[in-house]
C-alpha cells in the first residue's frame, strides 16, 4: 500500500506523482463511454441543437438585404418569411437544447453513481492500515463533495464545451463562406486567446487541486472536534479548538481564493480579445462594403456569426475555473481508486473449517514501520477453549498482537497457525470469520436493536438474539425500551450510554457460532461488577472456545487459564494469575500498582 507522509500541522501529503491532466480525463472518459449510445445521443442533440441556431444569422442576413438602401422601401414579404424561418429554427434549437440537458442530467447521474459505488467498493477492500494514516473526514470529502463536483462539471459543462466546439466551427464555416478575408482578423485574436487561456489554465490547475485538499482537511478537523466535543469541554479547549478552526478555516478559504480568483481572470480577458477581434470587423467590414465587396446583410451576418464564434469561446473560458477544479476533484478520487487493495489470498488458499481453536505464534517480528519493529521474536502457544489474557503497558505490542491474529496486518518474518494451519495460506475470511471480535471503540449503526445484534450472524432468530442479550446482561434494559428489540438506534447508537453500547457489541459477540474470541478492554466502559458478571457469563458461553482478552483491570483476569505480559514487543512472563504473583516479576509490579 502506498504510504503518505504526515507532515507538522497534520495534513496528509500524498507522496505519489500527480496525475497528468490527460491521465485524469481519459479516466473520466472511461467513465462516461459506458453509456456510449446515450452519448451518442447526446452528441447528435448538441449537433442539431447547434446547427439550427447557426442557420438563424444567415436568415437575418436575407431579411436585411430585403431592404433597398437610399430608396426606403421594404420587401416585407421577404422580411416576414426569413423572420418565420428564424422563429422556427430557434424554437427548434431551444427544444433540442432542453432535451440535451435532461439526457445530460440522466448521464451525470449514472457516472456519479457509479463512480461513488467504485470509491466505496474501494473502501472496503482497503487494508486497516490505510485508515490509520488517512483521517476520516478527508475520505468522506472524496466521496461527497469531491464527486459532486464532478457531477456539476459532466451535467453543465461538458455540455458547454460540446456546444462550444460546435459553434466556433460553424460560426467560422459560415464567416468563409461570407467573407474570407475580413476572416483574417480572427488570425490575431484567436491565437492570443488561446496563448492566454493555456498560460492561465497550467498557473491554476494546482490551486485547485490545492483547494480540493485544504477542504479535505478541514472536512476532517470539524469531524475530529465533533467526535470529541466531551473531552474538548472536559479540557476547556473551546477558545484553542476555535483558534485552530480559524487557521484550518484561513488555509481553507485562502486557498478557495487564490483558485477562484486566478480562474475568474480568465473570463474577462478572453472577453476583452473577442470584443477587440469585434470592433476590428467592424471597421474592415465598412471598408468592404464601401469597395461595394459586401452588402449590408452580409455584414450583419457575419457579426451575428463572429459573435456565435467568439462567444463559445469567452463562456469557455469562463468555466475555466469550475473544469479545474472538477479535474482536481476527480484526481482525489481517482488517486483512492487507485490505492492497493488489501492483497488477495495466496493461490490455492483454503476455508478454514470446523476451527478448534489452537493458536500457536512462532518468532513472530513485526513492525507498522519497517525500520522500528515493535513485536520481537515473539513465540507461544494456546490450547483449544483456555482463556488467555495479553496484558502490560501502553505501548507494549497487546492490540498489535489481536492485528497480526486477524490478518488486519502481516507479520514481517515467522508464522501464525490456527489448528497448525498457517494463516497466509487460509482465506481472510474464513479467518475472520473463525473470531467474534469485541473492541474498546464500540460500532452501532442506524437500525434496530435486533438488526444490531444480528448483524454477524445472518437469519438469527429472535429467541438467539434475547439468550446473547441476556448473557450480556442488557435484556433487561432492552425490554424496558419503548419498542424493546425494535427500538431504532441513532447513527453510532448515540442514544444509549457507552455502557450500554459495550453490551450490545458484546451481546452481538456473543451471538457468533465462532470458536475464537477477541477481547480489546471490551468492558472498559462498564462498572466492575457488571464486568465480572459478563465474563462468568460469557466462559459459560465460550466453553471449549478460545479466548483472548487484553485488559487494563487485572482483577478481571484473575481466573485466566492463562496471562501473557508483554512489554517492548516481548513476552516477558506468562503463566496463570498465582505463578506470576509467586514470581514478583513485571506482574506483579502491575498489579500491586493498580490496587496500592
Amino acid at each position: 500500500m502506498a504510504r503518505n507522509k504526515v507532515s507538522f500541522d497534520g495534513k496528509v501529503e500524498d507522496n505519489r506523482l500527480k496525475k497528468p491532466k490527460q491521465y485524469t480525463l481519459s479516466r473520466l472518459g472511461k467513465y462516461l463511454f459506458r453509456y456510449k449510445w446515450l452519448l451518442f445521443l447526446a452528441i447528435l442533440l448538441t449537433v442539431g441543437s447547434n446547427l439550427f441556431a447557426l442557420i438563424g444569422p444567415m436568415l437575418s442576413g436575407y431579411a436585411i438585404d430585403a431592404i433597398e438602401p437610399g430608396k426606403g422601401s421594404v420587401e416585407f414579404d421577404r422580411v416576414f418569411y426569413y423572420a418565420a424561418w428564424m422563429a422556427g429554427f430557434y424554437v427548434a434549437s431551444a427544444a433540442l437544447s432542453y432535451l440535451l440537458s435532461v439526457l445530460m442530467l440522466t448521464i451525470s447521474k449514472k457516472v456519479v453513481y457509479q463512480m461513488r459505488k467504485d470509491v466505496f467498493d474501494r473502501l472496503l477492500s482497503l487494508p486497516v492500515g490505510f485508515f490509520d494514516i488517512h483521517q476520516t473526514g478527508d475520505i468522506i470529502s472524496r466521496i461527497s463533495y469531491d464527486i459532486d463536483t464532478v457531477n456539476t462539471s459532466l451535467s453543465s459543462d461538458l455540455i458547454q464545451i460540446a456546444t462550444t466546439f460546435i459553434t466556433v466551427i460553424g460560426a467560422f464555416s459560415m464567416m468563409v463562406m461570407i467573407s474570407p478575408r475580413l476572416v483574417l482578423v480572427f488570425a490575431f485574436t484567436v491565437p492570443l486567446s488561446i496563448f492566454w487561456t493555456k498560460f492561465i489554465t497550467g498557473k491554476t490547475r494546482p490551486l485547485f487541486r490545492e483547494r480540493s485538499r485544504t477542504i479535505g482537511y478541514l472536512n476532517g478537523f470539524v469531524e475530529e472536534m465533533i467526535s470529541g466535543q466531551k473531552t474538548l469541554k472536559a479540557y476547556a479547549q473551546e477558545q484553542n479548538t476555535l483558534n485552530q478552526f480559524s487557521e484550518v478555516n484561513y488555509n481553507a478559504v485562502e486557498a478557495y481564493y487564490r483558485a477562484e480568483y486566478y480562474g475568474s481572470v480568465v473570463g474577462p480577458t478572453v472577453n476583452f480579445i473577442n470584443n477587440l477581434s469585434l470592433s476590428l470587423i467592424s471597421v474592415f467590414g465598412a471598408l468592404l462594403y464601401l469597395a461595394g465587396q459586401m452588402s449590408i446583410g452580409n455584414i450583419s451576418s457575419f457579426v451575428l456569426y463572429s459573435r456565435k464564434f467568439s462567444g463559445p469561446i469567452n463562456e469557455a473560458a469562463n468555466i475555466i475555473g469550475e473544469l479545474q477544479s472538477s479535474l482536481a476533484a476527480a484526481e482525489r478520487i481517482f488517486i483512492l481508486i487507485d490505492e492497493l487493495p488489501e492483497p488477495e489470498d495466496c493461490e490455492g488458499a483454503k476455508e478454514l473449517e470446523h476451527v478448534n481453536g489452537e493458536v500457536e505464534l512462532q518468532h513472530i517480528n513485526f513492525g507498522y514501520d519497517k525500520e522500528h519493529t515493535i513485536i520481537h521474536d515473539l513465540s507461544l502457544k494456546t490450547e483449544p477453549g483456555r482463556l488467555i489474557a495479553i496484558v502490560g503497558p501502553t505501548g507494549a505490542g497487546k492490540t498489535t498482537l489481536i492485528n497480526l491474529l486477524m490478518r488486519f496486518y502481516d507479520v514481517d518474518s515467522g508464522t501464525i497457525t490456527v489448528d497448525g494451519k498457517d494463516i497466509r495460506g487460509v482465506t481472510r475470511k474464513s479467518l475472520r470469520k473463525s473470531y467474534a471480535m469485541v473492541l474498546q471503540d464500540t460500532w452501532l449503526f442506524h437500525g434496530t436493536i435486533y438488526e444490531n445484534l444480528a448483524y454477524g450472524k445472518a437469519g438469527a432468530s429472535k429467541e438467539e438474539v434475547i439468550e446473547a442479550a441476556k448473557a450480556a446482561r442488557i435484556h433487561s434494559f432492552i425490554k424496558h425500551l419503548p419498542q424493546g428489540y425494535d427500538t431504532i438506534l441513532n447513527e453510532d447508537g448515540t442514544n444509549v450510554s457507552k455502557g450500554q453500547k459495550q453490551l450490545l457489541t458484546i451481546a452481538r459477540a456473543m451471538l457468533l457460532d465462532a470458536r475464537m474470541l477477541i477481547l480489546d478492554e471490551a468492558t472498559s466502559n462498564v462498572d466492575t461488577r457488571t464486568e465480572i458478571r459478563i465474563q462468568q457469563a460469557m466462559r459459560r458461553l465460550m466453553a471449549g472456545k478460545t479466548c483472548f482478552v487484553i485488559a487494563h483491570r487485572l482483577s478481571t483476569i484473575r481466573d485466566a487459564d492463562l496471562i501473557l505480559v508483554v512489554n517492548n514487543g516481548d513476552v516477558v512472563e506468562q503463566g496463570n494469575h498465582q505463578k506470576l504473583m509467586e514470581k514478583k516479576g513485571f506482574y506483579y509490579q502491575m498489579y500491586q500498582a493498580q490496587f496500592e
